[in-house]
């Protein structure tokens, strides 16, 4: 058993150091790398030990209190020698085997990025760019046609408010942002944690200062443009308005009479489906944009009532 432990020591010892190498690439990892040095010494301390017994033919049993010193001497320096921990010390989390082999800290990863957010930051940075650099970049189509989109994605989700009452609309000129200098209805980004009816009424309030309670989902545009840029709309439409118009930093809103509107003014979409929109009818719509000018579309009307998706 001896002549066998002694026999395979060396590939111990290769071992031990390949996972040393290893650790090189973790931050943090000074404590454990000493240890699995501290670690080599003692097998080695025991592989010379197991050496001499064997030269001089003595006792192989002396090998048992040479490897109670061993390990009493590792007990002894545990703190050193075995710092590794299987389970976060924050929040009791299963450590992966990086953080159980680097990682001084015995965080997991989520603890770990908490206490060190400015390594954070750089590690998404760098896998953000890693991933754009190995990311086919898009080519937009110019048919609607040629768009998968029950697989096609919004970049950006967004909503637009239409409140008609005693027959006029409530729109806004765009003075800033997409679509500077075009007529559209009011509305806006939807935020994080926010549902698109509460974005609806948020904008609306927002960008003409007054408040409606009684918006109702009438349809969902889809846009993709050739820059790349993705965008989703859901549109509603209500009937009440309450306080005074105010302008804001991107919009001038203002009421129009129906028969007025400046279709010539506003995204070419607008006429192809707005109209229909005023006579109570739902739709989907998808279009494909260079910029400002319209390259392809497909609408589809539906007069039955629906929720939004």
């Amino acid at each position: 058993m001896l002549k066998l432990i002694a026999d395979n020591y060396l590939w111990f010892l290769i071992f031990i150091l390949l996972l040393n190498m290893t650790q090189r690439k973790y931050p943090h990892t000074r404590k454990k790398r000493l240890a699995t040095i501290y670690i080599a010494t003692l097998l080695m301390i025991f592989n010379i030990i197991i050496v001499v017994i064997l030269t001089n033919d003595l006792n192989h049993y002396l090998a048992w209190p040479a490897f109670i010193l061993v390990v009493f001497a590792g007990y002894i320096f545990r703190d050193r020698a075995w710092p590794f921990k299987r389970h976060c010390v924050e929040c009791g989390k299963k450590l992966d085997f990086d953080h159980v082999l680097g990682y001084d800290d015995n965080l997991c990863k989520d603890c770990y990025d908490i206490k060190y957010p400015e390594e954070a930051a750089k590690k998404k940075e760098k896998e953000k760019k890693v991933v754009e650099e190995i990311k086919e970049p898009f080519v937009c189509p110019d048919s609607v046609e040629d768009i998968n989109w029950d697989e096609w994605e919004a970049e950006e989700k967004c909503v637009l408010a239409y409140v008609v009452k005693d027959d006029k609309v409530l729109l806004i000129d765009k003075k800033k942002g997409m679509g500077t200098g075009l007529v559209n209805g009011p509305g806006g980004h939807i935020e994080l944690e926010e549902t698109a009816i509460e974005a609806a009424y948020r904008e609306f309030t927002e960008e003409t200062g007054l408040t409606t309670k009684d918006l109702q989902y009438r349809g969902t545009l889809r846009f993709q443009f050739k820059d790349g840029i993705s965008m989703i709309g859901y549109v509603y439409f209500g009937t009440e308005a309450e306080g005074t118009l105010k302008s804001s930093e991107e919009t001038t809103p203002f009421w129009c009479d129906m028969d007025k509107i400046p279709y010539d003014k506003m995204w070419e979409d607008d006429p192809m489906w707005l109209p229909r929109a005023f006579d109570g009818e739902q739709f989907d719509g998808y279009f494909i944009f260079d910029g400002e000018k319209m390259l392809s579309s497909s609408l589809e009307f539906n007069s039955d009532e629906s929720e939004e998706a």
